[in-house]
């Protein structure tokens, strides 16, 4: 059989993913495997096990990232990677990441399986932390190892009960040996599903993105004044939950205010003391800001501190801004997305160029390599929730189109 029939097994591509998704598993399809949690050590237990059946090197850095290497015929040659991430949202989805770390292994399965030899050493990887929705911010394990964010500020993050991101890492035994830096890399692929409605709605079965949105991360405090809400007039409160309130509809209102192709979110709100009858003196709450184009990231964020800073003064309410992010937009390697496209309408499935409003290691990536990524499709758009779902022809296919662009780089077609 020549290589280029050569196809993965789809069938065991679907069984590894309803084996990983019976982790941290909830009633409505989902999963939630909140980064460093003990179901998160679960699913790493697991991948690692699949790695060392393939009897591949595998390495675990300083911030968690694992990594399995197949030698090339070649070891000195930068090799070829791929891989996502296997940490979820709160009742999140199981294709999310999940697909591109489980399809990177049904590649790395098939290319053992046929006794393919690359030039290149193939390496497979899951990052820690993605989500970022218990250790903030996102894309921390693959924003460590290329050096935009600091290792022991990292570290020393905390989740809502105050444990830090290093204990966690040592407690699942995943804090690794290995320095968390960065080598050369020929090339970079992640395989991702769409998580938005393009590639349905246009019919297309493989989304070749042109680069990923900025992205703009914030965590706002506010400090009011605490009180009975009975005896206490509603003159002179100061009531932190009502300024946080009237900011995060200035979030809300911000993209039509700025124009262009600009998201902005308030996902994320903690109110203290939390009780009914007490008037709230402490809130903490998250901007989530998105688009392709940065300055425009950066006029809404000034809008927005302008904002705060007015809304702040009226109700006496102290305000801290702490910018947790900021991500320039990322552009994919020409060569590598026009190979994708060619790749998958060569293999008989419809393509379409796009671009993605979500975020990915791959962004990161494109900082020190050549990087591209491989969308299939979301049913109805949905993401980020348990009925997210995709179908297994689908995931198949992105996996196929994987297969051919990693052993195109690898240098054996």
């Amino acid at each position: 059989m020549g290589l280029e029939s050569l196809r993965i097994n789809g069938l065991r591509l679907k069984y590894a993913m309803e084996e990983m998704s019976k982790i941290g598993a909830i009633a409505g399809g989902g999963v939630q495997r909140l980064s460093l949690s003990d179901e998160d050590k679960e699913a790493r237990d697991l991948f690692v096990h699949w790695l060392k059946e393939l009897n591949l090197d595998i390495t675990i850095d300083e911030i968690g990232n694992v990594f399995g290497k197949r030698p090339g015929r070649y070891p000195d040659l930068p090799p070829v990677m791929s891989g996502s991430h296997l940490d979820s949202q709160p009742k999140g989805g199981r294709f999310d990441g999940t697909l591109g770390v489980l399809g990177a292994l049904e590649v790395f399965r098939t290319i053992e399986e046929n006794n393919i030899e690359t030039n290149r050493t193939l390496t497979i990887v899951n990052w820690t932390n993605e989500e970022g929705t218990r250790f903030s911010p996102v894309m921390s394990g693959s924003g460590v190892w290329v050096g935009a964010l600091e290792k022991e500020w990292m570290y020393n993050r905390t989740d809502t009960e105050g444990k830090r991101f290093v204990n966690e890492l040592i407690r699942i035994g995943y804090r690794g040996n290995v320095p968390s830096r960065s080598s050369e890399i020929h090339s970079y692929f992640e395989y991702h599903i769409e998580q938005g409605p393009i590639l349905e709605k246009a019919c297309k079965t493989i989304g070749v993105p042109k680069g990923i949105v900025g992205i703009h991360c914030s965590d706002i405090y506010i400090k009011g004044e605490t009180n009975h809400v009975g005896p206490t007039p509603m003159e002179g409160r100061h009531n932190a939950l009502c300024a946080a309130a009237e900011m995060i509809l200035k979030v809300d209102e911000l993209p039509a205010k700025m124009g262009g192709n600009m998201v902005a979110t308030s996902g994320e709100i903690h109110n203290r003391p939390n009780s009914r009858n007490t008037i709230p003196d402490d809130v903490h709450f998250t901007i989530d800001m998105r688009a392709w184009e940065d300055d425009l990231i950066q006029k809404g964020f000034e809008d927005l501190k302008n904002s705060f800073e007015e809304i702040a003064q009226k109700r006496g309410c102290p305000v801290r801004i702490e910018e947790t992010l900021s991500v320039p937009h990322a552009e994919f390697d020409q060569k590598l997305v026009q190979n994708v496209f060619r790749v998958s309408e060569n293999l008989g499935y419809p393509g379409q160029h796009m671009l993605s409003g979500a975020v990915h290691d791959a962004g990161y990536i494109t900082q020190i390599a050549p990087a591209a990524m491989i969308f299939v499709p979301s049913i109805g758009g949905r993401s980020h929730v348990e009925i997210e779902d995709t179908t297994w022809t689908d995931c198949e296919a992105g996996a196929n189109v994987l297969l051919h662009c990693m052993l195109q780089s690898a240098s054996v077609l």
